[in-house]
């Protein structure tokens, strides 16, 4: 007589795109959206997902949460407009991939700009050499900036500017040095290292990882993966999001858009539209410097993200130079 296998296979996952056309789905899709919008809807979030490889790996419902946010604040997930984007990462608790929703730095002035509030909102890298002075009593900045923008977008980048000036008048600006910003970094992002950290890795072995490194392109392809936090694979575009999110939320006017896109970003989207910081599968950074594979149990702040996403999630991230 037979023995039956005791450990069952795992039902395989249903397609996106035909979860889509499953009755709860499309009961959900059509409660937001109804009509010519769904049609409009599905066609851009199974083209996010086909784009995306390391998203089919996420459960279906996460995906949908996530992009019927994204669309109830009116934003694309295009990765060309750098709106918002599904980024996927593992679950260790639940066992399984989910997508989070996370705003992209164009996001957060879309949704200032449509708010009414803001006459002038802007974001920009101060490159070496640019800076004359920056006062932040008096919130001046006096720059001379590179004329030629091939040979701005290869200047090493110094520090970051930003401001906002609304329609009664009310101006706020920030300056920070990229020493500030990596120092922010560091601190929040639980997998980025400014300095070097050892991290015990997958493979059972122990690795060394810093920003200087891969800046200088000085590990092993095979520990790309290592380098995965978006904090890595554009600095640039974190400290942009990072300056926006600092300067809004401290001293902006935020509508009710604005609030809810800070409240949820960064967050597994459940279906009844409640935001859920799951602990996340990422490195930790221990005492003495040890990085360590845990569980977080705080909601992650701006730029903390997960080990494992693949490639082609980053450049989905980062399509378009956001």
């Amino acid at each position: 007589m037979a023995v039956e296998n005791s450990l069952a296979e795992k039902p395989k996952k249903l397609d996106f795109a035909v979860y889509l056309t499953q009755d709860a789905a499309k009961k959900e899709v059509n409660k937001i959206l109804g009509g010519t919008a769904s049609t409009r809807f599905i066609s851009s979030i199974v083209s996010a997902v086909q784009t995306t490889p390391a998203l089919s790996e996420c459960t279906n419902p996460s995906i949908l949460s996530a992009a019927l946010l994204g669309e109830a604040l009116k934003l694309s997930p295009s990765p060309q407009l750098g709106q918002f984007y599904l980024v996927p990462y593992d679950n260790k608790k639940k066992h399984c991939k989910e997508a989070q929703f996370q705003l992209g730095y164009k996001g957060y002035i879309q949704l200032a700009k449509r708010s009414g509030v803001y006459k002038k909102i802007n974001v920009i890298s101060i490159k070496e050499g640019e800076l004359v002075r920056y006062d932040p009593l008096e919130e001046e900045l006096e720059v001379h900036l590179i004329e030629d923008d091939l040979v701005r977008e290869e200047t090493p980048t110094i520090g970051y500017y930003a401001m906002f000036e609304e329609i009664n008048g009310f101006k706020h600006s920030m300056y920070w040095s990229k020493k500030k910003m990596l120092t922010h970094a560091d601190k929040f992002s639980q997998a980025f290292s400014k300095d070097g950290s050892i991290v015990h890795t997958k493979y059972g072995d122990k690795k060394r990882v810093s920003f200087e490194d891969y800046e200088a392109g000085k590990y092993d392809s095979k520990d790309e993966w290592l380098y995965s936090s978006f904090w890595y694979k554009d600095f640039d575009a974190m400290a942009h999001k990072t300056m926006l999110r600092q300067l809004i939320s401290k001293w902006g006017t935020m509508s009710i858009e604005l609030q809810t896109a800070l409240d949820k970003d960064m967050a597994v989207i459940r279906e009844d539209g409640k935001a859920d910081y799951v602990d996340a599968d990422v490195h930790t950074k221990a005492p003495e410097n040890v990085v360590s594979e845990q569980e977080l149990t705080e909601i992650p702040e701006e730029g903390t993200m997960q080990e494992e996403v693949q490639t082609s999630a980053e450049e989905a991230f980062f399509g378009g130079n956001i």
